[in-house]
Formats: structure tokens, sequence, C-alpha cells
């Protein structure tokens, strides 16, 4: 079994910050890209630290509703006039500025390792609507299953969520070959994966770090996946 990280391994996040300026404009506030940009990176580093937190649809509801807010302060700080945007308007634009979209290669990829008779688990540090994203996406139908940190009660590089990942794939027999982990962070991913004896291959799209240990088989992007775990 193969187990993938989701974002910058699967997926990328387009620029959110000229989304929310068309958003809150569609609403009444005008704010600039930089404003945007400058209160985003604001509300990612709160979810960041706060999204194993939402687990099912009520504490979703609460963790979106802080980070609008801490989005609506951030905004205001850099001088954008927000205060006419009402709260659920407000977490209505900031979700409508949060895109995902799979790498090229990613659908391609995905269906040559599952016809290649892998089963496939995504594991990530994200919240319960994991899932959501992975629909609308179209990646769930490409993958046999995924895990969040949120319902993992842990997050990478803990190896208790890889652990989950592969019982959740079925392969956890003690006689089964050791499952192969792909994801684009060397502490997140590789470490965590080899903390919790599988293998690791490090997906580096935006191009090779220079502290990749000897030894870590590294790709630029999941072509050439399914030959490594053939």
């Amino acid at each position: 079994m193969i187990t993938l990280d989701a974002l910058g391994t699967l997926v990328a996040l387009d620029d959110p910050a000229p989304r929310l300026v068309a958003a809150l404009a569609e609403r009444g506030a005008a704010i600039s890209e930089a404003q945007a940009a400058a209160a985003l990176a604001e509300e990612i580093a709160v979810y960041r630290a706060g999204h194993d937190t939402a687990v099912d649809a009520a504490s979703l509801a609460r963790l979106r509703s802080r980070c609008a807010e801490v989005l609506r302060a951030a905004l205001r700080r850099a001088g954008g006039d927000v205060d006419a945007v009402a709260p659920a308007a407000m977490v209505d634009a900031l979700l409508g500025a949060l895109r995902f979209a799979p790498y090229p290669d990613v659908p391609r990829a995905l269906a040559e390792l599952r016809a290649a008779g892998h089963r496939l688990v995504v594991v990530s540090n994200w919240d319960v609507s994991l899932h959501e994203m992975l629909r609308t996406t179209g990646l769930a139908a490409l993958v046999d299953g995924a895990i969040s940190s949120a319902e993992a009660g842990a997050r990478k590089p803990a190896p208790v969520i890889f652990h989950r990942a592969v019982a959740l794939a079925g392969a956890d027999s003690p006689t089964a070959r050791p499952a192969l982990h792909a994801g684009d962070s060397l502490e997140l991913d590789v470490a965590g994966a080899h903390a919790a004896g599988l293998e690791a291959v490090l997906v580096a799209r935006d191009g090779v770090p220079p502290t990749v240990p000897e030894g870590i088989v590294v790709l630029r992007s999941l072509e050439g996946l399914a030959d490594i775990a053939s």
C-alpha cells in the first residue's frame, strides 16, 4: 500500500488573495491584494495551529468562524474597511478564496498505482474537511481512503497517524510488505514515515532541497512512483 500527503504532493492551493479581494468587494468591502495576502498569512497560521480541533461539522464551523474573525482583525490592522461584512459573509468569503487543485500529473499517477494493485490512502495534517476537499478536486474516486490529523488525534510526524492510515487500508498484517509514503516534507513526511516503519519518498516539486539525507529517493512529481513501488 501507499500513503500520500495532500498539500504539496497531491494538490496545490491556488493563490487565494485575488479571490478574497473579489469576494469582499461583492460584499461592499474594498481591500488590496497586498492587504489580503498579509491577512491570509495570519489566518493560515491560526488555522494550522488549530485544525486538529475540527473533528466534526460543529467543531469545523467553529474553527472556520474563528479563522474568519482572525482574518477580519488582520485586514483592519492592514487598513482594510471590513466592518460592514457580516460574520457569516466573512466565513463565506474566506472559504470561497481557498481553492485547491490537483497537480497535472496526479490523476494519471494515482490511476497507474491502483491499476498495479496498490491501495492508496491520503494522510494529511488537515481538519475533517480533508474528505470534502478530495471529493471537490475529483481525487476521492482515485484513492481508497483518507485520514486527517483531526481524525487521528495526532499530526505528522507522529507515527500514530501513519499507523492509522495503514490500518485503514487493511495492510497492517505483520507479514505485509512495508508501506510506502510519499510527501513533500523531510520532517513531517520522510522522518515521520520512517519513525512509523514505512519506506518514504520525498516529492520535491519546487526543487530538491540541499539537506536531503543520503539514500532518500527524491521525485519531482508523482511520475515514477509506480516504478519505485513495484
